[in-house]
């Protein structure tokens, strides 16, 4: 269940009805601004507030048939190699579809650990690149990464299509998704797809603020203030990423170049991509390398835990040169509390995630 807004805005409806009184278009505009919902669970419907998707719907139309196809495929361990890791294996509802807070790093087939931090896949239909460094531009090619990675899945594209043939449930979930009885890996891949599509996470309390459904307490207020003269020009708009790439300032030698491992530019050793803050607080461990267990942690590393290098996001550097976003203790208590307005416990509890 999706609400549908007329204006990408950050500010609440009820500040922009305020805007409309004693203006004479502003009744059109007002009634413009009315919020609808859509009622089809299986239907993908885009905020009208978030940025245009960035998915191609058009030949990969979501039905319910894709979608319960894509979560059983989400849930079934037959994609690695072993059959013991399945995509929910480091993706769990409860954490915004992001590993458990016990594993920083997620663990793959025959226990093997990986490298970087699983992060959540909220929203995913609006991203532009996806991981952690960039290195796939669709989201139909993210879960092939994940099974072929040999500490993930391990596993090859055509050995996977060949149990799936062979598993007695699947050439029916097939045919019912996609009117065919040929079982490949573009009709996986698409199946996967419409079932991530479909996790929009924008009912947290901070969105019942834009609506006027709910009021942020004096401390939640206080720390969106500083949120947006701080931390706004990376955590941008409303999907507080701006997709961006940045040296954050973790480390000053990289056993992970991050970005530069795709561009082979060394100006990009060391730099990772923005994370969408929806959902921040359950989804600990923080950072790509999983460095930080707390969004306190987070916060003190931004003020005061800054390591410089070539690389270093020069937002994180003051006009006098020290390093760091200035932030006192009562301003950071105040961030972090904005923060947590970001949980959206309805994605969260999503039953239609719900493995069967």
């Amino acid at each position: 269940m999706s609400f549908i807004y007329s204006k990408k805005s950050r500010y609440p409806i009820s500040y922009l009805l305020i805007g409309c009184v004693g203006l004479l278009f502003g009744m059109t505009a007002c009634q413009e601004d009315k919020i609808t919902t859509a009622k089809e669970p299986y239907k993908f419907v885009a905020p009208s507030n978030f940025p245009e998707p960035t998915y191609t719907f058009y030949n990969n139309e979501i039905t319910k048939e894709g979608f319960e196809l894509g979560k059983k495929l989400f849930f079934d361990p037959i994609l690695s190699v072993d059959e013991s890791t399945s995509c929910s294996s480091c993706h769990k509802q409860s954490f915004s579809f992001a590993d458990l807070p016990s594993n920083p790093f997620s663990i793959g087939i025959s226990g093997l650990v990986g490298t970087r931090n699983a992060p959540s896949l909220a929203n995913l239909a609006f991203m532009q690149e996806f991981f952690w460094d960039g290195g796939v531009t669709h989201l139909d090619f993210v879960p092939i990464n994940a099974i072929e990675n040999p500490v993930e899945m391990g596993e090859g594209i055509a050995a996977v299509i060949a149990k799936i043939k062979n598993a007695p449930e699947y050439p029916a979930l097939f045919q019912a998704a996609f009117k065919t009885t040929e079982i490949n890996m573009p009709l996986l891949m698409d199946a996967l797809a419409q079932f991530m599509l479909l996790m929009v996470s924008n009912h947290s309390k901070y969105d019942a603020h834009l609506q006027g459904e709910a009021n942020l307490t004096e401390q939640e207020l206080k720390g969106l203030r500083l949120f947006d003269e701080h931390c706004e020009h990376c955590h941008a708009g409303i999907l507080f990423t701006n997709q961006a790439y940045f040296n954050n300032g973790i480390d000053s030698v990289f056993s992970d170049s991050g970005r530069a491992r795709i561009s082979a530019n060394p100006l990009d050793i060391g730099k990772f991509k923005v994370p969408s803050l929806r959902n921040v607080a359950v989804t600990a461990p923080y950072m790509h390398n999983a460095k930080f267990f707390t969004l306190e942690e987070v916060l003190e590393h931004y003020s005061d835990g800054l390591v410089n290098s070539a690389t270093l996001a020069s937002e994180l550097i003051q006009a006098n040169g020290n390093l760091g976003i200035p932030l006192s203790a009562s301003e950071k208590e105040a961030i972090i509390a904005f923060l947590k307005t970001l949980t959206d416990h309805e994605f969260l509890n999503n039953p239609i995630f719900f493995e069967k």
